[in-house]
């Protein structure tokens, strides 16, 4: 399951965010850095330094904010949040097609996600295109939109033709390993919330919550 933020970060901060990220100057560094020994054949990018206290900063209050959204919490049940990468693009720059490793520094990568900081009025090219047994999806996200998808799919970030994409990515270890399980526990709790809303807190609300504790119980690693 995939699913969009629309926004997670206010206009005026991605704002604020895109003036410090351009003026970082050598604080960048080629992505290849951070790729696996098969990716760095496809990764042209670069990447903000994660030592440098810009990074350290930004990263700080972007974490908080996917930590306390409650679709993240509803939908991702995350254990942790991790491996935050701030990405700049130029002219020529993408990442080819690949799969997200199975670990990270931080944890298991279950569901990536993609946040667009940069408008995208201001570069052409850049979509992010996830693969699936139905196709090819394509995304250019507006400034402040977060995109949260399985880590398990192919996908690629065509090359910028014109202007500058910046976007910060990262991954979450989530508490409920199988998406399909992810899926359905969702389901069910949104059912729940909507049948609490409308009923109040009766008998078959109760019922309901009853088999989601109980299937938290079963699959919760």
């Amino acid at each position: 399951m995939r699913f969009l933020i629309e926004p997670l970060v206010p206009a005026a901060q991605c704002r604020s965010w895109v003036e410090q990220l351009q003026r970082a100057g050598e604080a960048w560094r080629p992505g290849t850095d951070t790729a696996g020994w098969h990716a760095r054949e496809v990764k042209a990018n670069h990447q903000l330094d994660r030592q440098c206290a810009l990074h350290q900063t930004l990263a700080a209050e972007l974490l908080d904010q996917l930590r306390r959204h409650p679709l993240i919490q509803a939908a991702a049940f995350p254990r942790q949040i991790h491996g935050l990468l701030f990405s700049r693009s130029g002219v020529g720059e993408g990442y080819g097609r690949h799969v997200d490793n199975a670990w990270m520094a931080g944890g298991r990568s279950d569901l990536s996600f993609t946040i667009a900081l940069s408008d995208p009025d201001g570069y052409q090219g850049g979509a992010l295109v996830l693969e699936s047994p139905s196709g090819e999806d394509a995304f250019r996200l507006p400034a402040g939109h977060a995109l949260v998808y399985p880590s398990t799919l192919l996908h690629r970030v065509e090359p910028v033709t014109a202007g500058e994409r910046l976007v910060a990515v990262g991954w979450i270890e989530s508490r409920i390993r199988h998406g399909d399980q992810r899926e359905l526990l969702f389901e069910l709790d949104t059912a729940r919330r909507t049948l609490f809303e409308r009923s109040g807190k009766d008998e078959v609300f109760d019922l309901i919550s009853r088999s989601y504790t109980n299937l938290l119980r079963r699959w919760e690693r």
